[in-house]
């Protein structure tokens, strides 16, 4: 999933969960070490506990790209609810 990021330095966040995991996980654009970082410090990991631990954090404004994080995940879900 391709979701574009709003309030941060980053554009968007490239994102793949299978099965719960995140498998993928790029930032386009932000603090290049702090968004790659990030990204590979998700994967593997339980994307809705990601999304709780994520949600709310904020850097300017009234988020970060580690709540955008979140908030793409939270998409994921509404996307692919059944």
């Amino acid at each position: 999933m391709h979701y574009k990021t709003s309030g941060t330095c980053s554009r968007a966040i490239s994102l793949e969960i299978e099965n719960d995991i995140i498998t993928a996980c790029a930032f386009d654009g932000g603090c290049r070490g702090n968004t790659q970082g990030l990204a590979k410090m998700v994967l593997g990991q339980n994307a809705k506990d990601v999304m709780e631990r994520l949600q709310g954090i904020e850097c300017r404004g009234n988020t970060s790209c580690p709540d955008q994080l979140s908030r793409a995940i939270r998409k994921y879900y509404e996307q692919n609810a059944q």
